[in-house]
């Protein structure tokens, strides 16, 4: 029997290797929470003994899905975000691509990334520089050979262009999608914060911030949108994990948009993220960078 192909470059199909940052390693203790967390933009600090905890969980579940858990190892020169491992890169079926947050506070983290890719062999292709801005939560797969970026104040033109450039003959087509300035430049926002991918036809989206265009052109390559309820977007009801086609993990306290995916035939896991998501504003894409999907039935 064959094995299904595997690739970086999807966002559906079933996670195989993924990189986590537990928080006993990014918060470190309490003491670096209280001196870090409202410089961050954080809603309240993050209680470290309960932060761990849920860091267990979350992992076990995502093993308990079938992932190999790969950790990436403390490091002082990165912070709290470091948690939210989806924004220091990018990856692709040809290595990874370090980013150049957009975030000064977090700029220490790509090269933090490098450095566990090193150990485990995966190659580099190069990395986001100089004036160029680029965060992997702006990078969304909508087919194996298809990606949508967002373009806002965390990811900038040059560093799409860069992007663009470094991805090369790996895509057939990347799109730029403008962000909305929404609640301005401190607020945590991206792509990702109004689109998830359940399926290579499926996917959660708040479509009151969708462009027309994205939204048409979604439509238009066969995708059917969940829309998330206005009172669950700030409870992270957008940001969610597809861990295999139709299959996802959500933070808890998203009934209505829990029951929306079900209605749409997609099994729903959800763990406990007061502290680890909900308080940094960081949902389970956000606190995964997968490395490996076995995939089926390619659709590009």
């Amino acid at each position: 029997m064959v094995d299904p192909p595997s690739t970086c470059q999807s966002d559906v199909g079933h996670v195989t290797r993924v990189v986590l940052k537990h928080a006993r390693s990014a918060y470190v203790d309490a003491t670096s929470i209280a001196r870090q967390w409202r410089g961050l933009g954080y809603l309240q600090a993050p209680r470290f003994d309960e932060a761990g905890d849920e860091s267990d969980a979350f992992a076990a579940l995502l093993e308990g899905l079938g992932a190999e858990v790969i950790w990436m190892p403390p490091d002082d020169d990165v912070g709290l975000d470091s948690l939210y491992v989806r924004d220091a890169s990018v990856v692709c079926d040809r290595g990874a691509i370090l980013c150049n947050m957009g975030k000064h506070a977090r700029r220490a983290e790509p090269e933090a990334a490098g450095r566990l890719y090193a150990e485990l062999g995966i190659p580099v292709l190069g990395a986001i520089e100089g004036d160029g801005r680029l965060e992997g939560g702006d990078l969304v797969w909508l087919s194996p050979r298809v990606a949508a970026v967002g373009q806002g104040y965390r990811t900038n033109a040059e560093g799409i262009a860069q992007l663009r450039a470094l991805l090369a003959d790996a895509v057939d087509e990347l799109i730029v999608v403008p962000l909305p300035h929404w609640r301005g430049p401190g607020d945590v926002f991206h792509l990702m914060s109004m689109i998830s991918p359940l399926d290579e036809d499926l996917a959660v989206v708040y479509e009151p911030l969708l462009s027309v265009p994205f939204r048409q052109g979604l439509i238009d390559r066969g995708f059917t949108l969940i829309g998330v309820p206005d009172e669950e977007l700030d409870l992270l009801g957008c940001n969610v994990l597809a861990v295999a086609p139709r299959v996802a993990v959500a933070v808890e306290g998203c009934p209505r948009t829990r029951l929306l995916m079900e209605q749409a035939g997609v099994r729903v896991h959800t763990y406990a993220g007061r502290e680890i998501s909900a308080k940094g504003c960081g949902g389970p894409t956000c606190l995964t960078r997968p490395l490996a999907r076995t995939v089926t039935g390619r659709r590009d």
